[in-house]
C-alpha cells in the first residue's frame, strides 16, 4: 500500500540555526510556503519545520527537538561531507563505519543537527 515517504516533520527551535546546518551545510533549499510554514527541500523529499512552542495541529504526540534519527543517502564522497561538515564546526561522532541501509550496504558517518537529532550521511558500497 505505502509507496515513498513524501515528507516529514521535525520540531526545532532555532529556524536560522537548522537553514544553516541543512541548507549551507548539507545543500537543502528552504522553503517557505502557506501561512508561515517552512520546508527543506532535497530531491523529491521535503521536510516541514515546525517550531517549537508554534507547532502546527495535528502533529506528533511527542513533538520535541532532538527527537528524530535519520538517514540521508548523499552524492558526494563522504570523506568530503565530513570535511565540509567539520568545517561548519560540526563534530563527527561516528564514522566511518559500515551499516546497512533500505538497499544495502552503506558506509556512513553519524553527527547532530543543532537541535541534537541525530542524522546519518551515508553512501552506497560498491
Amino acid at each position: 500500500m505505502i509507496k515513498i515517504i513524501d515528507h516529514l516533520v521535525i520540531t526545532v527551535e532555532n529556524l536560522e540555526n537548522t537553514k544553516y546546518f541543512y541548507c549551507d551545510l548539507l545543500g537543502m533549499t528552504f522553503e517557505p510556503f502557506g501561512e508561515g510554514r517552512q520546508a527543506l527541500h532535497f530531491g523529491a523529499q521535503k521536510i516541514n519545520l515546525h517550531i517549537k512552542g508554534r507547532e502546527l495541529e495535528p502533529k506528533a504526540h511527542v513533538a520535541l527537538p532532538g527527537t528524530a534519527d535519520l538517514c540521508f543517502e548523499i552524492s558526494v564522497p563522504l570523506e568530503d561531507a565530513q570535511k565540509k561538515l567539520q568545517g561548519g564546526g560540526v563534530e563527527i561522532l561516528e564514522g566511518p563505519v559500515k551499516r546497512t541501509g533500505a538497499s544495502g550496504t552503506i558506509t556512513s558517518i553519524y553527527v547532530r543537527d543543532p537541535d541534537l537529532n541525530l542524522i546519518e550521511l551515508s553512501v552506497y558500497d560498491s
